[in-house]
């Protein structure tokens, strides 16, 4: 009933503007009665940094910004959400318009720029549902105008200590000016150093709480090996590849949108996200697991996920044209591909084909 509500709603989504339409779809899963669409299968959990979740499928950061809908996400299917990118300080993002669909493509471009109600009312949002089940992450970013970016990160961790499940720090958005530099080896030293120092202090109040590192996909070779170097020493929980590309695939239809300022992102997104995601799970040598987010849109270009090194997996922008329905189709899937395949648990096909899927990035 649910997913057939879902797909009448998708037409009326894309009649309206993408950014109108974003928030039509938050005020729908709110509405939403409160039914569950997930797939309980053990042998979908991963037991990672520390959680247990019950299956590898998260809601990627940039739908649900303000912490409006996890319950309503957990409904769907997904396994743990994240929210956010949050800034300290309220913040309006770009200009509009901000948001682009290409439709051609299933790819979505956006410049939105961290948009951010400031840390009270989502945490006030988290603090109110604290107690019941499910795993939220905290996606924490900096604030344009910020004399002290590493800072912004450090607050985000102390102000939602109490609330998340996990951290995850967003260094990798191309719409906010020089953000991307914190990649580099020494600011991210420093960063990492910072934030982490942090966390161990709040956990002497509200436990450990993992921190996860999320990283653009178009990296050159030479700074994603940095990343891992610097992740590994300073002990990151997890690294999440990638966010949105600048680049733009030559084998782009909607040629006129893609000429469209911002990161693209959707099934454009998925050969050069896996890629890298290979090569990253090559370098990090199971010292710490590896997210994989980038243009998944069904069950089989989440399990090419897995078997290229994701641990766990994370999608947004499909739904823009899949819809609600997605999340339970995938975790379908998955458990089809186990049955053929005679798996144990989907960690059985972590990084299996990561050399392949690395290639030439390897």
């Amino acid at each position: 009933m649910i997913d057939l509500a879902a797909k009448l709603l998708q037409p009326l989504l894309h009649a309206l503007e993408p950014e109108t339409a974003h928030g039509a779809s938050i005020l729908a899963l709110k509405a939403m009665p409160p039914i569950s669409m997930g797939v309980a299968d053990r042998r979908l959990r991963v037991s990672a940094c520390g959680l247990d979740f019950p299956n590898p499928l998260g809601m990627a950061a940039g739908y649900d910004k303000g912490a409006e809908a996890p319950d309503a996400l957990f409904r769907l299917g997904f396994g743990f959400v994240e929210v956010g990118t949050i800034t300290p300080l309220p913040q309006p993002g770009n200009p509009k318009p901000r948001l682009f669909r290409l439709p051609q493509d299933e790819g979505v471009i956006n410049r939105l720029g961290f948009n951010s109600e400031g840390h009270g009312p989502p945490h006030a949002r988290l603090l109110a549902r604290r107690g019941r089940p499910g795993i939220i992450g905290v996606n924490v970013g900096a604030n344009k105008e910020s004399t002290d970016r590493s800072g912004d990160y450090v607050q985000g961790v102390k102000a939602f200590a109490d609330v998340a499940s996990y951290f995850t720090i967003n260094i990798s958005s191309p719409n906010t000016p020089g953000l991307r530099d914190l990649q580099q080896a020494g600011a991210l030293d420093e960063l990492l150093a910072r934030v982490l120092e942090a966390r161990d202090e709040a956990a002497q109040v509200y436990g450990r709480k993992p921190v996860f590192l999320k990283i653009a996909p178009d990296l050159a070779l030479g700074d994603l090996d940095d990343i891992v170097r610097v992740g590994a020493a300073r002990g990151i929980d997890a690294l999440i590849l990638g966010n949105t590309t600048i680049t733009r695939p030559a084998s782009l239809r909607e040629t006129t949108v893609a000429q469209e300022t911002g990161g693209l992102s959707g099934k454009p997104l998925f050969n050069l996200s896996t890629k890298m995601l290979g090569a990253a799970y090559l370098r990090v040598e199971g010292r710490f697991p590896i997210i994989g987010a980038g243009g998944i849109d069904g069950p089989d270009g989440a399990f090419a996920k897995i078997e290229a090194g994701a641990s766990l997996i994370q999608l947004y922008s499909a739904m823009v044209y899949k819809g609600a329905g997605l999340p339970s189709a995938i975790l379908r899937g998955l458990v089809t591909r186990l049955d053929q395949e005679d798996l144990a648990s989907i960690t059985d096909a972590v990084g299996r084909r990561a050399k392949e899927w690395a290639g030439d990035f390897a």
